[in-house]
């Protein structure tokens, strides 16, 4: 089964608060393999964590 775009970009979310399944990985790096809109999607959620991160507290 293929993974749509939807369903990618749930993944790439989930992933970012608990591990994926082997499953999962595999058919997500098979589809960020063919799509370059799931691709930039995923390097906009790390760009947007890191800036989070970096981010000073806020009192």
């Amino acid at each position: 089964m293929r993974l749509t775009c939807q369903q990618v970009s749930r993944l790439l979310s989930q992933a970012q608060d608990q591990p994926l399944s082997l499953g999962e990985r595999i058919k997500l790096r098979l589809h960020l393999s063919v799509c370059d809109a799931c691709s930039n999607f995923r390097r906009s959620l790390g760009f947007i964590r890191q800036a989070a991160r970096r981010r000073p507290p806020q009192p």
